[in-house]
């Protein structure tokens, strides 16, 4: 059984007027400690008020005020948990790898950084606020990767069966748009919390039936992952999407809601929100090769980045051979050994920079050093092809989809895990204490 710890109180200093004394402003208060960390009120507030701009902009209903704290509440204890954890084995994000990031971004939406910066601050939000909310989600995305790929293993069977259906269904498929609800039970329950929860998921799918808006039940109502986004996960198609879905949308139509469902972690109601359609196309193809220096307490990330600025230079001076190069300095064992080929591939199989860089290339042509998750790379982009879904695109494909569905199921296991171990207190304010 975990101890109680003393919760310590974080009193923010009180504005005072230079010629006479201000209205008070009311002081910020812990509201939630997590092991030796704390949430405050005012990140609580900051998250309700984002959450209901973007209901009112969409024109999306939300649920009663409480329930939406609880789910805010819920979003900032996991965030700060991955957090913590990132703190834990010295994962940093620095300034050179945001702003590598930014520029993607900025190439993405086809505009320069300055004019990036200049519509952010028009919507008022300063950009070194956007910059230290960026260098969090990049956290966030790099401590899950760390974490959760080394959970995941795909076996050579798996992709084979899942091969055999791709090639059987042909490159048309359709992808799912699917709402999720979790009415959660906790670990080893007992009958009474198994039939409590079951009348609860009962409740809810009524109301579902009845016409109730799905995305502002499941803020109020579910435990799942994506509850403080209504409960809706991005199209998937049903090779990648978590097992539990798959299992029961297959002859399913765009409106259907299914449930309860009953798993370990509960009981799930499901709604298919939308469906579309995969057409057949020829796959492009690149062939490419690269130097990846990663950044170490040795070598830094601008140590790093002047390495491959030099030997570009060498190389379009005719000074040096990229080949060679390669060879003798790239951190990519796959790729170092065939003087970093990286061969045919699909390029969106690469990270979303690399792919995106490759993109941006003529044949022939060399990239500037730019940062993925790996560390710092130059790429040339050899050729580019159109070829058929061949049997190795299927392959690689197939080991994509189900990759990706096994990360979604561990992500949520490992954050359920963290979740249990750590030490958490929310604290209620003055007012709701009886």
């Amino acid at each position: 059984m975990k101890h109680s710890k003393k919760i310590i109180f974080a009193l923010l200093a009180l504005a005072m007027s230079n010629t006479s004394m201000a209205a008070p402003m009311p002081l910020d208060r812990v509201s939630v400690q997590i092991n030796d960390g704390i949430i405050l009120e005012s990140e609580i507030t900051n998250m309700v008020s984002t959450v209901k701009a973007n209901a009112k902009a969409a024109n999306q209903t939300l649920p009663s005020d409480d329930a939406l704290r609880t789910q805010v509440i819920e979003r900032l204890i996991l965030t700060h948990l991955q957090m913590q954890m990132a703190e834990r084995i010295g994962l940093q994000i620095g300034d050179l790898q945001l702003d590598q990031t930014i520029e993607n971004i900025a190439k993405e939406q086809k505009v320069t950084v300055a004019q990036m910066q200049q519509t952010i601050e028009s919507e008022g939000t300063s950009f070194s606020q956007y910059r230290e909310q960026l260098r969090q989600e990049v956290t966030l995305g790099e401590i899950q990767r760390i974490q959760v790929q080394r959970r995941i293993q795909v076996s050579p069977q798996e992709i084979s069966g899942l091969v055999k259906l791709i090639q059987e269904q042909g490159l048309k498929d359709v992808e799912f748009q699917i709402g999720h609800i979790l009415i959660e039970v906790p670990s080893n329950p007992t009958s009474e919390q198994l039939e409590g929860a079951s009348r609860r998921a009962e409740i809810v799918l009524k109301r579902l039936n009845n016409g109730d808006d799905f995305r502002s039940t499941a803020i109020a109502s579910s435990s799942g992952p994506k509850a403080l986004e209504g409960g809706i996960w991005d199209f998937m198609n049903i090779n990648e999407m978590p097992t539990l879905f798959a299992e029961v949308i297959s002859n399913a139509k765009k409106g259907d809601i299914i449930g309860p469902i009953k798993s370990g972690s509960g009981f799930h109601i499901i709604k298919v929100v939308d469906t579309r359609g995969l057409q057949t196309q020829e796959v492009e193809e690149v062939k490419s090769r690269h130097i990846l220096l990663k950044p170490s307490p040795i070598l830094s990330e601008d140590r790093a980045k002047a390495m491959l600025a030099n030997f570009l230079a060498q190389v379009r001076a005719g000074d040096a051979d990229f080949a060679k190069l390669a060879t003798q300095y790239s951190e990519d064992p796959g790729s170092a050994a065939k003087a970093g080929e990286l061969g045919w591939a699909d390029p969106s199989m690469y990270v979303p920079e690399f792919t995106q860089t490759l993109a941006s290339l003529q044949e022939g042509q060399y990239s500037e050093p730019f940062r993925t998750t790996h560390g710092w790379h130059v790429v040339q982009l050899e050729s580019r092809r159109k070829t058929d879904a061949t049997e190795q695109f299927n392959s690689n494909r197939a080991h994509q989809l189900i990759f990706r569905r096994k990360f979604n199921e561990e992500l949520q296991n490992w954050l359920d895990e963290m979740r249990s171990e750590a030490y958490i207190e929310i604290v209620e304010p003055e007012s709701k204490r009886g």
